[in-house]
C-alpha cells in the first residue's frame, strides 16, 4: 500500500505543477478571470491534498483500514472536488454544455476531502 500511496502522490503532484502552469500560461488568454480563479482553486486543493495522500505513506507500514480509507476519499475528493472546478472553468472556453451537472460535484468532493481528514484523525487517534 505505501507504494501505491507515493506512486498516486507523484502522479497528482506532477498533474498539480502541470494543471498550474497550463493556468498560469495557456489559460489567462481563454477564460475569464473568475474562471482562471476557480482552475487556481482547483489546483490549491489538489496541492494540499497531494501532501495529505503523501503523508498517509507514513502511516501505511502499520497496513491501517483507516488508512486505506483515508487515502480513497483524499483521491475522490481531488478527482469530485479539482476536477469539477477544472471543467467549470474550461466551460465558455471549450463550449462544454454539461457542466450544469458539475454544480453539486464539487461540494461532494468537498465531503470527500472532509472524510479524508477524518479517516487519517481516527488512524492517528488508532495508532499506538
Amino acid at each position: 500500500m505505501n507504494k501505491r500511496i507515493i506512486l498516486t502522490a507523484a502522479l497528482f503532484g506532477a498533474l498539480a505543477v502541470i494543471l498550474g502552469a497550463f493556468g498560469a500560461h495557456g489559460l489567462k488568454s481563454m477564460v475569464s478571470p473568475n474562471q482562471l480563479e476557480t482552475w487556481q482553486k482547483g489546483v490549491e486543493y489538489q496541492f494540499y491534498h497531494t501532501f495529505a495522500i503523501l503523508y498517509l505513506s507514513t502511516f501505511a507500514r502499520y497496513k491501517n483500514k483507516l488508512i486505506g480509507f483515508s487515502f480513497l476519499f483524499f483521491v475522490l475528493g481531488i478527482v469530485f472536488f479539482s476536477g469539477s472546478l477544472y471543467l467549470l472553468a474550461l466551460k465558455d472556453a471549450y463550449h462544454l454544455s454539461f457542466t450544469q451537472v458539475l454544480g453539486p460535484i464539487t461540494p461532494i468532493g468537498g465531503l470527500f476531502f472532509i472524510l479524508g481528514w477524518i479517516f487519517l484523525f481516527l488512524a492517528a487517534l488508532k495508532d499506538k
